[in-house]
């Protein structure tokens, strides 16, 4: 009878105390820096924590702020610093602090969003992770857009066609490529700019792109360490290359609609002739050279990781 008594008091403790720690709730911030339409909302930051939240049966839960706490740029430092506990960032907006992942925006990259996003994912957590230039963060994931192209109000055939040309940008790689090729280039966050179809006369595409943009995919280190360890693991298996297969399908679905509207409203798409684009090439050489110098510094072999990029980008198109 007294080992029924303490078994029957054990039951009580239980029930009283409620489940353990690994199942408590936690709930998290999150916000963008773009539209709630847009698809990094909708489709890569809305639905990737829809899938935390179901793979965890609801213990960690997301709910979006209303607005985003600070300027797109700003948004590393917004995580970091606890005025939201997750969201992303482009490289390209902080090319001094986030230097490794600006090998991904090189032109003639991955053909698709979801080719350069999974052979870049590949590489950053191989090579990239370990020196640290998202540390003060718990970054989940690595992706990247679409081949970057040249969108003008004019006919372009060839590198005369664009000689002090305004061409806007996200700055980063694509603000020296378009300078580079001797084009007036300034800078304008995304959320500030505006659809294409109803400026443009022609789109002008080129292999793999003339660059693309790097995003980082990250959470409040200390948020992240509250999160019970059964649940931390749940969410690495959904990280990683996960998140770069999810946003780069996400971004080639958004490009292919943005194709869809440029056409029907008669935008010229053209294919750069092949002169043409081995200008883009040996006048985007220097910028390949610099970012290999840089990149070097950070102790890394970057000439090397940078042809094996290039292999992997082969590999993960083949289907591998």
């Amino acid at each position: 009878m007294p080992h029924l008594r303490m078994f029957l008091l054990a039951l009580l403790t239980v029930s009283l105390v409620g489940p353990g720690p690994a199942h408590a709730q936690v709930t998290l911030t999150m916000s963008s820096w773009v539209s709630p339409q847009h698809h990094l909302t909708s489709v890569v930051l809305q639905g990737w924590a829809t899938e935390v939240e179901k793979a965890t049966n609801g213990r960690v839960k997301f709910t979006m702020l209303p607005k985003h706490p600070s300027a797109p740029p700003g948004t590393f430092d917004a995580v970091r610093d606890d005025l939201v506990d997750l969201s992303y960032v482009t490289a390209s907006y902080t090319p001094a602090r986030h230097i490794l992942p600006l090998m991904a925006e090189l032109p003639g990259s991955g053909e698709t969003a979801l080719i350069n996003s999974v052979a870049y994912s590949r590489i950053y957590w191989k090579y990239f992770d370990k020196v640290g230039e998202y540390k003060g963060v718990k970054l989940l994931g690595v992706f990247t857009h679409g081949p970057g192209q040249m969108f003008t109000k004019r006919p372009v055939s060839g590198i005369n066609d664009i000689q002090g040309l305004k061409i806007r940008t996200g700055g980063g790689i694509a603000e020296a490529v378009a300078k580079a090729l001797g084009t007036s280039a300034f800078v304008k966050p995304a959320p500030e700019s505006y659809e294409l179809e109803t400026v443009i006369e022609q789109a002008t595409l080129f292999p793999g792109g003339m660059y693309s943009s790097a995003f980082g995919f990250f959470m409040n280190e200390d948020k992240w360490n509250k999160i019970p360890k059964e649940d931390q693991a749940i969410i690495e298996k959904l990280s990683g290359e996960h998140i770069a297969r999810l946003a780069g399908a996400s971004w080639d679905e958004a490009d292919k609609k943005g194709m869809e509207a440029l056409k029907k409203s008669g935008v010229k798409i053209v294919n750069a002739n092949p002169a043409f684009v081995a200008e883009v090439q040996k006048r985007s050489a220097p910028i390949v050279d610099e970012w290999i110098k840089k990149a070097s510094a950070k102790g890394v072999d970057a000439a090397k990781i940078l042809t094996e990029f290039r292999e992997e980008l082969k590999k993960v198109a083949a289907g591998r």
